[in-house]
């Protein structure tokens, strides 16, 4: 029997509506292209985004154009080191005059969250998102609350070797789908930054180019995207791969897997196509499994990353030879 997939009506509507999403937020993050197309494919595939950098170039931006460019609610939290967990998913609160604890519900209970500098805070706190992030719902004083839909947790962290810095537990790293650096602009582009930046903040003059209603129409669509038993195997490989390396003492969970193909449905429908390459597996290993192991001694001691491991599981591993075409394309064929 063969799979459904996205009509052309409901793939043009993904297209433009994230076309106009990636084009909002360039005007305030320039020369960045595919830091905003993965950004865009996240959200998309309903996962949640890390951007790990040194202050100052750009993360915190980068998170407020995306909520901006959506017409949603937006909850902010700084991570600071004397944070509790009652801060970030709310607290009930005692009315004398009705006798009766009301609940307060805290930043987290929005469409996006932009936890800013998250490894500021001690793990305790830190540990208040895992419910959430994974079950969409939190749970205070012994009643669940769910979140709205969509959900999406946009977080920047400094790097670990920063001072006031706690590194994420590996539980709550796995929660994110991908974990981008934002780096150093270009000349160029930095050039641009001071010109638009120079007598105002292009973030004021953003205005919403969707809503929450059509993302989560879209992330139904992209989740419905084709992708063939040759593509998930592949993706079997490259997670069973970073078990096996010999330069990793942990290796990427079968969440892992299962958001990398969300990922790549949702990068690959973005590009107009109704079903899965291998090519879109392989742009995204590195953002999405890098961050999910945990490097050997001897590899650390070698000053080798865990995203150079991943690269080079990904050049080793061996891609599809047949069998990736989506259903259309086969009836099309006969």
């Amino acid at each position: 029997m063969l799979q459904a997939v996205p009509t052309s009506a409901e793939l043009v509507e993904l297209v433009e509506t994230s076309d106009r999403v990636r084009a909002s937020i360039e005007r305030v993050v320039t020369g960045r292209s595919e830091l905003v197309r993965v950004t865009v494919g996240v959200l998309l595939a309903e996962g949640h985004l890390l951007l790990e950098d040194v202050p100052g170039v750009g993360k915190t931006t980068l998170a407020k154009a995306l909520a901006r460019s959506i017409d949603c609610t937006v909850g902010r939290i700084q991570f600071t080191p004397d944070l509790l967990p009652s801060d970030l998913t709310g607290v009930n609160i005692f009315r004398s005059q009705t006798h009766e604890f009301e609940f307060r519900p805290g930043p987290l209970f929005a469409h996006i969250v932009i936890g800013d500098e998250i490894n500021r805070a001690s793990p305790k706190t830190q540990s208040a998102l895992l419910e959430c992030m994974q079950e969409g719902q939190a749970t205070v004083d012994g009643h669940t609350y769910p979140l709205p839909h969509p959900f999406l947790v946009i977080a920047t962290q400094n790097p670990v070797e920063m001072e006031g810095t706690y590194p994420l537990p590996e539980a709550q790293r796995d929660r994110f789908m991908a974990r981008l650096a934002v780096g150093y602009p270009s000349v160029d582009s930095e050039l641009d930054m001071l010109d638009l930046q120079e007598t105002s903040d292009p973030l004021a003059s953003l205005q919403p180019v969707t809503d929450a209603a059509q993302v989560a129409r879209l992330i139904t669509t992209a989740r419905s995207l084709y992708a063939a038993p040759a593509v998930k195997r592949y993706i079997v490989d490259l997670v069973t791969a970073t078990r096996q390396d010999h330069g990793l003492r942990l290796g990427a969970s079968p969440r892992a897997a299962i958001q990398l193909l969300r990922a790549a449905k949702a990068i690959a429908a973005m590009a107009g196509r109704d079903h899965v390459l291998p090519d879109d597996v392989q742009q995204l290993a590195e953002p999405v499994l890098a961050h999910r192991v945990l490097a050997s001694t001897e590899a650390r001691l070698s000053g080798r990353t865990t995203t150079e491991t991943v690269r080079e599981i990904v050049a080793r591993v061996p891609l599809p030879t047949s069998g990736t075409v989506s259903p259309r394309e086969r009836r099309a064929t006969g």
